[in-house]
């Protein structure tokens, strides 16, 4: 939905101290500045709708203050999830926080990703103890202190904080000191269907009003079902689905598995379909992560749009339905899946631009104002970018964006950090 815009030159910084001087060149002469991680966003973050100078970070790759005891790690801004992930086998640690894409993990701070874990591990803004961050004026800022990786503190304003979600706005995150956890000794994951998209959702709803710590719990309506058993070549009913994932010791796991077992079946859940072995939970995970290209399958040379609403988990119900509702209304071709966990949802829009390009917009404003209504946000994980600045001042109030933009002046006062975004 939001065309590329090319900068007018891209660099390929090497390390902290070139962001910085190269960061200088540009305050100097009022070049705006674009950093780009791996370019996996969905919200247009990395358009350069002003030009400017594209700061490409790939090549800064290095993962280093590593501590197993203390449960952190410290990675630039080219180390991608898997990258993370993969260098930390062997040590019984891993980093859960899982948006799908193979993303920069500084991106994912800088646009507060979560993904199909933050049920149970939290999103980014859980996650980051402290960042490396080079100011516009090419200033490094280190948002914690200098080496800082406390697992709590009351230390003065949070600085770490504030930079996770500004989407390249305040500076250029050059590392991030992340909290990491341990592999859970038993893991068990299931897919179970429901006869009614209510079905599927009352059941999350109940499954976390009972505490069950529960890893994953993410829902897939029904033409979404259809669209993943033609992609990834699964063999599921096709009706709304929600696939599951139980983490913890044996003993707990198991327990996980029948307090949940006897909400579903209340709620008419068909009887859990498991998979316990890596390879099938892998298949199966994959197949969800899978969900946007099985989507884009239902109707070839169409583009795809990835709405991104948020709403309190007790509203789930009532908004599923009014949005499939209004998307049926509206024509839309637009499968359903969700973090119901977190009561974040996505609609899937695939269209042809030239004819429905302008439905779409108006659906997923509509989309965004009806979670507006019911106490939600306008974004849950994907970010505000360059669609959803209007929902967003309609979202915080004139008072909290006046603030935003204080903010904004204090540290960028020329305005060249990813200009035309957020705000």
């Amino acid at each position: 939905m939001h065309s590329c815009r090319p900068p007018d030159a891209v660099v390929w910084p090497q390390n902290v101290e070139q962001v910085s001087l190269l960061a200088k060149a540009c305050y100097s002469r009022g070049a705006p500045i674009i950093p780009f991680g791996t370019g996996t966003g969905l919200e247009g973050g990395v358009s350069a709708v002003q030009g400017g100078v594209c700061f490409n970070m790939t090549q800064m790759d290095q993962i280093s203050e590593l501590n197993t005891e203390d449960f952190t790690v410290a990675v630039e801004p080219g180390v991608t999830r898997k990258a993370l992930n993969n260098f930390l086998r062997g040590s019984g640690l891993w980093f859960p926080v899982d948006p799908g894409a193979d993303a920069s993990l500084c991106g994912m701070a800088a646009t507060a990703a979560s993904g199909t874990n933050a049920v149970r591990y939290g999103t980014m803004r859980h996650n980051v103890l402290n960042l490396r961050v080079v100011l516009p004026d090419g200033k490094v800022l280190h948002t914690a202190g200098q080496n800082r990786r406390p697992r709590k503190s009351a230390a003065g304003y949070h600085l770490t904080g504030l930079f996770v979600g500004s989407e390249g706005t305040l500076g250029l995150i050059t590392q991030a000191t992340l909290r990491l956890h341990g592999i859970p000794e038993a893991t068990v994951a299931a897919v179970c269907a429901f006869p009614t998209v209510k079905a599927a959702v009352d059941s999350t709803v109940q499954v976390l009003q009972a505490g069950i710590p529960i890893a994953r719990i993410e829902f897939l309506d029904e033409v979404m079902m259809g669209a993943c058993n033609h992609y990834s070549g699964l063999n599921y009913p096709e009706l709304p689905t929600l696939f599951l994932e139980f983490h913890g010791t044996k003993n707990s796991v198991g327990e996980q598995v029948q307090a949940t077992g006897e909400i579903v079946k209340s709620n008419g859940g068909s009887d859990f379909a498991w998979a316990q072995e890596q390879e099938a939970r892998s298949q199966l995970w994959t197949a969800r992560h899978n969900a946007w290209y099985a989507a884009l399958a239902l109707r070839p040379g169409c583009k795809g749009y990835s709405t991104d609403v948020c709403v309190p988990i007790s509203r789930l119900p009532e908004i599923l339905l009014e949005t499939k509702k209004d998307m049926l209304e509206s024509k839309l071709t637009g499968p359903i899946v969700g973090h119901v966990g977190d009561g974040n949802f996505h609609c899937l829009l695939i269209h042809n631009p030239a004819d429905e390009g302008g439905r779409v917009a108006e659906f997923a404003q509509r989309l965004g104002r009806r979670a507006l209504a019911m106490d939600g946000t306008c974004t849950g994980e994907h970010g505000v970018g360059l669609g959803k600045r209007q929902l967003l001042r309609e979202e915080v109030g004139e008072v909290a964006l006046s603030t935003m933009r204080q903010i904004k002046a204090a540290l960028d006062p020329k305005n060249l950090m990813n200009p035309g975004k957020v705000l």
